[in-house]
């Protein structure tokens, strides 16, 4: 296992895109609609100096995602790459981590959410997706 980026929550995607771009030069290495799972849409922003990623995440109304915003609570989830997405799901609840409202079912299997002890979202995915039984991974995580 070994972590891939962070996701934060905003409010306007193309407003927030613009900003890390123009700010901080971070250049969009993919882009996905994931509303048909119950999620909404995301850029996937890289750092070309440190190879660090950055997930700008926004959630429509319905989503089980779209929880109210407050200003300095826009941590929306930590990623991790795992093996196989089933096994490492089961590991982590017996090492505590707790279920969310997402049903890992929904993505074919190929990655699932869970909480930490402080109840904050940690995505697990994998990159091989001959390993799950659903969708394949987009491209550029």
């Amino acid at each position: 296992m070994y972590m891939s980026y962070s996701g934060i929550r905003v409010q306007n995607l193309e407003r927030s895109l613009k900003f890390y771009t123009e700010s901080f030069g971070l250049r969009e290495v993919a882009r996905g609609d994931h509303r048909k799972y119950g999620a909404g849409l995301y850029v996937l922003l890289r750092d070309p100096r440190s190879g660090q990623k950055l997930e700008l995440n926004w959630y429509p109304e319905g989503s089980v995602h779209a929880t109210p915003y407050m200003p300095g609570e826009g941590l929306d989830h930590l990623a991790f790459v795992v093996d196989d997405v089933k096994t490492a799901y089961r590991e982590l609840l017996a090492k505590g981590a707790e279920p969310t409202d997402f049903d890992p079912a929904r993505s074919g299997g190929w990655l699932a959410y869970l909480k930490d002890p402080d109840g904050n979202w940690i995505e697990i995915y994998q990159h091989d997706p001959t390993k799950s039984t659903g969708d394949s991974i987009p491209e550029g995580y």
